[in-house]
């Protein structure tokens, strides 16, 4: 019983991962170029997102500024998910769908990329913080799931959404990661090829 579920999950996680290499790579090299120029232009990355979506920015914080896979120079992100002090500063002294809008007011400027990480789109500090970043002309990477939410629906023309094909959380966090993984390594091929 307990070995039938373990291999269901790994089953449905296979089968969802084919679906996403067989949609998603196109989206994923725009989103790599995209990132890669926004970082060759001197900008920075702000990457944003709730519960498990907040680890995962901050893991792809951590493969720009680090490395991912290999030694090169810090390239600069900040995930705005990271501050707990200033989050439940903010939440208390303004409000909880504030605590990213914020700090993209506050950090970004021209030039500067969101990349917003959202299980399913609707969480109203996430497109206010989409809405801010859209006031101060920065453009937008979503990671999303489901249908796409609110969030899809506020993105221009020159924005990215790349969708995971599942409506289940634990999904949607696996393809996301996978992605936060090839982007990482597309960056560093664009922007390091030598190394």
């Amino acid at each position: 019983m307990i070995n039938e579920k373990i291999h269901a999950h790994f089953a449905e996680s296979i089968q969802t991962s084919i679906v996403a290499a067989e949609a998603l790579p196109e989206l994923i090299e725009k989103a790599a170029i995209l990132l890669s120029k926004t970082l060759i232009r001197g900008n920075k990355i702000l990457v944003c997102g709730n519960g498990g979506a907040a680890a995962l920015a901050q893991i792809f914080a951590s493969h720009l500024l680090n490395k991912y896979e290999k030694e090169r120079p810090s390239l600069p992100a900040i995930a705005i998910t990271a501050d707990s002090a200033l989050l439940s500063a903010i939440a208390t002294d303004s409000h909880f769908n504030e605590i990213y809008a914020k700090q993209i007011a506050a950090l970004s400027q021209d030039g500067d990329l969101l990349l917003v990480i959202s299980h399913g789109g609707n969480s109203r500090n996430l497109i206010k913080a989409v809405e801010t970043a859209l006031s101060k002309n920065l453009q937008i990477i979503i990671l999303n799931g489901v249908d796409g939410g609110e969030l899809a629906g506020l993105l221009g023309s020159d924005d990215i959404e790349i969708r995971a094909p599942s409506d289940k959380g634990s999904r949607i966090e696996e393809i996301h990661l996978l992605v936060i993984n090839c982007l990482s390594d597309l960056i560093d091929q664009q922007l390091f090829p030598q190394q």
